[in-house]
This record gives C-alpha cells, structure tokens and sequence, in this order.
C-alpha cells in the first residue's frame, strides 16, 4: 500500500494545528496558513465545511486514501449502534494507530512504517496491513528481532504522549493491549472534528 510522502507541514499549517506530532512544532516558523498572504479564509459552504472535516480526519489518521476512509465508514455502518461512534472506533483501531497510541513509534507515519515491514505482532503473530483492526482484548508488539531498532528506542525515550485509558503498556514498553472499545470522548484528536458530519459526506457522496 502506497505511503503518503506529500508536505506534512503544509497540512499542519492549514489546519493551524501539529496534528502528526512532530517533535519540531511546523507553526513556531510559519504560523499562517499556505498561499499567498496567509490565503485569507473564505466563508465556506455546507459542502465546504464537510469537505474540510473529512480532510482533517483523513490527516489525523496518516493521510488515508479516500477509499480507505470509506472502507471504514462502510464496516460501522454493517454493526448496530451510533454510527459515528463506531467510524471513529474503526479508525481509532486500526493497526497502524494503535502502534503509535502504544508509542511504539514517534509519529503516525513511522507506525506505518513499521507495520509495512513486518516489525509488528498482534497476539503473537507478525500483521503487515496496516488497515488491520485491533480488536478488545489483542496485545500488539514489537518484533523481538525489531527491539533495538533506534526508531523505535527514540520514540519511547522522546515521546511525552499520554496512552489513552483504552489500551495497557507492558512493563517491557514493547508491547500493550487493548483492554477496551475507545469511546468518542477517550480519543485524543489534536484538533476538534465534526465526525457526524464526516458521515454525513461520505453518505452522500459514495
């Protein structure tokens, strides 16, 4: 599966946000956003600000493709139940994600990586889809092969990302669980998301 490889800090710019995390804020040098003279804001349409949403939930989750976020979209419509409760949990529980939740790598991109080269284990067994959804009660881990890695040593001594309550560590910071389905509330978004009207735009334009 294609990597994104795009300007990451245009992006971040854009949404006056550093929604990857980086170590180096991209906002301390540029504040405003892309364009000339900051591209002075316009008032948007109801398609331009569902349009927008979406854009900022495809971000946050690494650049997912299109078909990516509506693959997604299409599974929690099949479960009964709030359905932009269960997009989110869909998304939240994804592979790559729940690597970089774990701090087992020091951005959403890097935990692509990882599980892209087969460094990564759930329950024991080496996942390279990076789309894999975690389910409740699965311990994800680094390779034993893979532990000394200086990307991953780096993350876990840079990282001052709080775990959120979902998941467990492990004592060896190698390894943690998904002890429960993330709730809306519990996802620590870096920048505030509409996700009912996320639905809504994919509803009506897939």
């Amino acid at each position: 599966m294609a990597r994104y490889r795009g300007p990451k800090n245009r992006i971040a710019r854009k949404f006056a946000a550093n929604i990857f995390g980086k170590a180096r804020n991209p906002l301390l040098h540029k504040q405003h956003p892309p364009g000339m003279h900051g591209a002075k804001r316009k008032k948007k349409s109801d398609f331009g600000v569902q349009l927008e949403e979406r854009q900022k939930l495809k971000a946050v989750y690494g650049m997912l493709s299109q078909k990516q976020l509506v693959n997604s979209y299409k599974k929690a419509l099949e479960r009964k139940g709030n359905t932009a409760h269960l997009f989110l949990e869909q998304l939240e529980c994804r592979l790559d994600n729940v690597v970089y939740r774990l701090r087992l790598a020091s951005s959403i991109f890097a935990a692509q990586q990882l599980v892209s080269h087969g460094h990564i284990q759930v329950d024991g067994k080496k996942v390279d889809r990076r789309s894999f959804v975690v389910q409740p009660g699965q311990t994800v881990s680094i390779r034993p092969s893979s532990r000394q890695m200086k990307a991953i040593l780096a993350a876990q001594e840079s990282s001052n990302r709080e775990v959120p309550e979902y998941f467990s560590l492990e004592g060896d910071k190698f390894s943690g669980k998904l002890v429960s389905s993330p709730q809306m509330d519990q996802v620590p978004l870096p920048i505030p998301i509409n996700i009912p009207l996320v639905c809504e735009f994919i509803s009506h334009t897939t």
